[in-house]
């Protein structure tokens, strides 16, 4: 379902991030941090994994391994808009795996293609829907976060609400939104 764009960092801007933490403690991950935010598509392609291993002198095994373990990396293109559903004790529950059904009838995602280790982006890369283990807002749940604000008690007229009002903004996707 995912339209895999290969959008990379510039070569001048990765030689700046990189000679700017060169030395510094924890330069692997403050460089990737940066290349990542600096993708426009928000990942770190293979290409761009490898470039920094070799400009950095550190094993491809090690870059990779950082950019695999810490969950703010992606390694596949990511939407414009992201959608987080917490999928929790508490959240489950109340109604976060319906809450996700039906962020997955909206954009036509196939049942069961999100789950706790992955991520879908919608073949426009105007969305990028997740789940996460847990907010830690229980005694609000089910809790959605959408583009990092994140929205507690959500029910399905919230959540089209909360989505219609994404895609009704100024960079808004051309995504339609129906059930």
């Amino acid at each position: 379902m995912e339209k895999h764009t290969n959008s990379f960092v510039p070569e001048a801007i990765l030689d700046e991030i990189i000679e700017k933490h060169k030395g510094k403690p924890g330069m692997l991950l403050t460089t990737l941090e940066e290349v990542q935010e600096k993708n426009p598509l928000k990942y770190l392609p293979g290409e761009t994994l490898t470039k920094i291993s070799q400009k950095m002198n550190v094993p491809y095994t090690q870059v990779y391994g950082v950019a695999t373990f810490y969950s703010f990396f992606n390694l596949k293109p990511q939407g414009k808009h992201s959608i987080v559903v917490c999928r929790g004790t508490a959240c489950h529950t109340k109604g976060s795996k319906g809450l996700l059904d039906e962020i997955s009838t909206v954009f036509g995602i196939k049942s069961g293609d999100i789950d706790s280790e992955q991520s879908v982006t919608t073949p426009d890369n105007e969305f990028t829907i997740k789940t996460v283990a847990c907010f830690g807002q229980c005694a609000q749940s089910p809790v959605v976060a959408v583009d990092n604000i994140i929205y507690s008690n959500v029910n399905s007229q919230k959540l089209l609400k909360i989505l219609s009002k994404v895609r009704t903004e100024k960079n808004a996707p051309k995504t339609k939104i129906t059930l």
